[in-house]
């Protein structure tokens, strides 16, 4: 795997009390290590290496010291979007990589509709045009989930998602296998 896609990688952050609080990308993780705030708890077999070092990367972190966690509120972003729709179009159903996702305004903009966490859905582009400037109703189209704001549930059941296919998160989360 190429050095960049590695600090890409998905790396599950986790509360001193080993509580799952987040999900942060490998280059993040590796900087909270590097500045002590947080420790491996589990590698992948991966490393990075530098000219004079060599890191294993992460796959599990937990922080050092215990952070209280308040009420989680996602800022509105594409990013945020994306991953509370599973990076699925919700009006075709097809999972893609996030390069070939759009937002998709349930109601139009020109049609005074906002750009708030209500109204914003992942869409594929040929659903994007085909919808165009209507609501769902005129194009014809139907979603899969009414559009909500991002919760601490959306936020842990994507952990149990993404841990699916990581054993060393398994035991991390919380399943009923």
């Amino acid at each position: 795997m190429p050095s960049l896609d590695r600090l890409h990688k998905p790396v599950l952050v986790l509360n001193a009390s080993y509580e799952p609080i987040n999900i942060c990308a490998a280059r993040r993780a590796l900087v909270l290590i590097l500045k002590g705030v947080a420790s491996a708890e589990e590698v992948a077999p991966s490393a990075i290496h530098s000219a004079r070092r060599t890191l294993p990367v992460p796959s599990v972190i937990r922080l050092l010291e215990y952070r209280r966690i308040p009420h989680q509120t996602r800022a509105l972003s594409r990013k945020n979007i994306l991953m509370r729709d599973r990076y699925t179009c919700q009006y075709c159903h097809k999972t893609l990589p996030s390069g070939e996702m759009t937002l998709d305004h349930v109601v139009p903009r020109s049609r005074a509709g906002e750009t708030t966490w209500e109204n914003l859905v992942a869409c594929c582009h040929p659903c994007n045009n085909r919808k165009g400037n209507r609501t769902p109703d005129e194009a014809g189209m139907r979603l899969q989930r009414p559009p909500r704001p991002f919760s601490l549930h959306t936020s842990r059941h994507l952990m149990r998602l993404l841990g699916r296919s990581d054993d060393q998160w398994r035991k991390y989360l919380f399943f009923a296998d």
